[in-house]
C-alpha cells in the first residue's frame, strides 16, 4: 500500500509539473496561442507546425485536441484544419518523453528552489512567468525522482519481474494496459514518462516499453472524446478523426513490433533514450504518412460519421483592404457585410424560438455559433470603418460612416438580446417551465412581428428604400404597445394563477429582449432615413 501511494504521490507531482510547465508557458505566450490556431491552420502543413508548436507550449496533446475540438464547435475552425491541428499535436507530445529522458533528476530540487524564487519574488510579471516554468520543470522530475525511489524494489519482484515477462512475450496485453492507464489518467505524456522512469531503472524490456506507449497513444484519444460529447457534428468529427489518426498508426506498427524494437535498439545505448525516439520516431512517420493523404482520411471520417451540418462563416465576406482607397466603395462593401450578419440574426432568433416551441434544444448549438460569429465580424467590420476613417472623407461620406458604425452596433446588440433570449429556453428546459396555450400564442406573435421588423429593416438597408423605412418606424410603436399589452395580460394570467411565477418571469425578459430588437430595427430605419 505504501508503495502504491508512493508512485501514485510522485505521477501526481509529475502531473502538476506538467500543468505547471504549461500555465507558465501559456501566460508568457499570452491569447496568441488561441489566435495563432485560429489564423494559421488553412493549410494543413502549416497546422501541423501549429499543432506542435502550441503542444510543447501547453505540454499536453489532449489540451491541444480538447482547444480544437472547442474551436470547431464555435465554427472558428473547419475539419481539415482541425484534423492538420491535431497530427501535429501528436508530434508536439512526444517532446515532454524527449525531456524526460534526459535523467535530469539532479536538477529537480534546484529547479524548484530557483522556480519558486523567480516566481514568488520576481519584479516583473515575464520573470515570474519564467520561475513558474521552471519550478513546473523540477516538481516534474521531482516526481520522477519519486517514483524511481518508490519503484526501485520492484526489479527484484518476482510477481513484477513476471509482469514485464508477460508483457514482453504478449505485447497485446501491454498495449491494451497502455492504453487503459493512459484513459484513467488522461495523459499520455504521463504515462510516457512512468514507461520511461521503468526503463531508466532497467526493469522493462524495449518491446514491452513500446507496446505500452502504443497504447498510450489510444488511451489519450478518450479526453477529445469526452470534449466532444453535446458538439456539433464537426467538432464530434474532429475528435473520431483524432483517434482514427492514433489506431491507424497503432495498426500499422503494432504487427512489425519485434523489427521496430530493433530499429530503436540503434538509435541510443540508453533503454530510456530508446524508448523515447519509438514515441517520436512513430508520430512523426504516421504524420508523414497521413498528411498527403488527409484529404481521403478527412472524406472517411465523414462517411463514418455521416450528416448535414451547418456551416457558418466566422471571417468577413465583403471586406477587401484593396478597396480601402476608394471609400465610397469600401462603405458599400461594409453595408453587404451589415446584412450579412443581420442575416445571421435572424437565423438565431429563428433557432431560439424553435427550440422554445419543441423543447428540442439542438437547434441553441447553431444560434451559439451564430452569436459568436456576429460577435467576430463586428470586430472585423469596426476595424474596417476605422481604416475607411483614416481616408479623405466627404461631409456626405463622413455621415453614412456614422450610420454604418451605429447599424454594426444595433446588429450587434440584436444578437445578445437573441443570446438572452436562448439562456432563458435553456432556463426553461432545465426548471420544466410550462406556458398556457394563451401565453405561447402570444409569445410567437411578438416574435413574428419583430422578425418581420427586422427583416424589413434590412431590406430597407440592402435596397436604400425610405418608404419601407418610414413603415418600419410605424410599426415599432405598435410593438412598443404590444409589449405593454403582453405585459399586462400575463400579470393577469399570474393573478389568476394561470401561470406560474417562473413561467411569468420568463415570458415577461422574452417580450423585454423581443422590444429592444425591435427598438435597434427602427435605429437602423432611421439611418436609412438620414435621422
Amino acid at each position: 500500500m505504501t508503495l502504491a501511494f508512493t508512485v501514485a504521490g510522485g505521477l501526481g507531482l509529475f502531473l502538476y509539473g506538467m500543468q505547471l510547465m504549461g500555465d507558465g508557458l501559456q501566460k508568457a505566450a499570452g491569447d496568441k496561442l488561441r489566435r495563432l490556431l485560429e489564423l494559421l491552420t488553412t493549410v494543413p502543413v502549416v497546422g501541423v507546425v501549429v499543432g506542435a508548436i502550441v503542444t510543447v507550449l501547453v505540454q499536453s496533446s489532449s489540451a491541444t485536441t480538447v482547444m480544437v475540438v472547442g474551436f470547431v464547435n464555435a465554427g472558428l475552425m473547419n475539419l481539415s484544419q482541425a484534423a492538420g491541428v491535431i497530427l501535429g499535436a501528436n508530434i508536439g507530445t512526444t517532446v515532454t518523453s524527449q525531456i524526460v529522458a534526459l535523467k535530469l533528476t539532479d536538477l529537480a530540487l534546484p529547479a524548484v528552489a530557483i522556480g519558486f524564487g523567480m516566481s514568488m519574488f520576481g519584479r516583473s510579471r515575464s520573470v515570474k512567468q519564467v520561475g513558474q516554468v521552471i519550478l513546473g520543470f523540477g516538481v516534474l522530475f521531482l516526481g520522477m525522482l519519486i517514483m524511481s525511489d518508490a519503484l526501485k524494489p520492484l526489479r527484484y519482484d518476482p510477481a513484477f519481474q513476471q509482469y514485464m515477462i508477460t508483457f514482453g512475450q504478449k505485447p497485446f496485453i501491454a498495449l491494451f494496459v497502455g492504453a487503459a492507464f493512459t484513459a484513467i489518467i488522461q495523459s499520455s505524456s504521463a504515462f510516457t514518462g512512468l514507461v520511461i522512469t521503468f526503463a531508466l531503472q532497467e526493469m522493462i524490456g524495449l518491446n514491452a516499453a513500446i507496446a505500452l506507449i502504443l497504447g498510450s497513444n489510444i488511451g489519450t484519444c478518450v479526453t477529445a472524446l469526452l470534449a466532444s460529447i453535446g458538439t456539433t457534428l464537426t467538432a464530434r468529427r474532429a475528435a473520431i478523426a483524432h483517434v482514427i489518426f492514433k489506431s491507424f498508426g497503432v495498426v500499422l506498427f503494432f504487427p512489425f513490433l519485434n523489427q521496430f524494437a530493433t530499429l530503436m535498439a540503434g538509435t541510443s545505448p540508453v533503454l530510456a533514450r530508446q524508448v523515447a525516439n519509438a514515441h517520436t520516431i512513430f508520430n512523426i512517420v504516421v504524420v508523414a504518412i497521413i498528411l498527403p493523404l488527409l484529404q481521403y482520411f478527412i472524406k472517411f471520417i465523414i462517411r463514418l460519421v455521416p450528416g448535414e451540418e451547418i456551416s457558418i462563416t466566422m471571417t468577413p465576406k465583403f471586406l477587401d483592404v484593396h478597396l480601402l482607397n476608394t471609400p465610397s466603395v469600401a462603405m458599400g462593401q461594409v453595408t453587404k457585410e451589415l446584412l450579412h450578419m443581420g442575416e445571421l440574426a435572424l437565423s438565431m432568433m429563428d433557432d431560439v424560438f424553435k427550440a422554445f416551441d419543441t423543447g428540442n434544444l439542438d437547434s441553441l448549438k447553431h444560434a451559439a455559433q451564430k452569436e459568436t460569429a456576429i460577435n467576430t465580424l463586428e470586430q472585423e467590420t469596426v476595424t474596417y470603418l476605422v481604416k475607411i476613417a483614416q481616408k479623405s472623407l466627404s461631409n456626405e461620406q463622413s455621415t453614412r460612416h456614422r450610420a454604418l458604425l451605429n447599424m454594426v452596433n444595433d446588429i450587434e446588440r440584436v444578437g445578445d438580446h437573441t443570446e438572452n433570449m436562448m439562456e432563458l429556453v435553456i432556463y426553461k428546459d432545465e426548471h420544466r417551465v410550462q406556458f398556457s396555450e394563451e401565453a405561447k400564442a402570444e409569445l410567437f406573435g411578438m416574435y413574428n412581428d419583430v422578425r418581420g421588423l427586422l427583416s424589413s429593416a434590412l431590406d430597407a438597408l440592402r435596397e436604400d428604400n425610405t418608404l419601407v423605412a418610414q413603415d418600419i418606424i410605424k410599426r415599432e410603436n405598435e410593438i412598443d404597445h404590444l409589449e405593454r399589452s403582453l405585459r399586462q395580460s400575463h400579470m393577469t394570467r399570474l393573478n389568476e394563477g394561470k401561470c406560474s411565477p417562473t413561467a411569468g418571469v420568463v415570458f415577461l425578459d422574452t417580450i423585454s429582449n423581443l422590444e429592444r430588437i425591435a427598438d435597434h430595427a427602427n435605429d437602423i430605419a432611421e439611418m436609412v432615413l438620414g435621422v
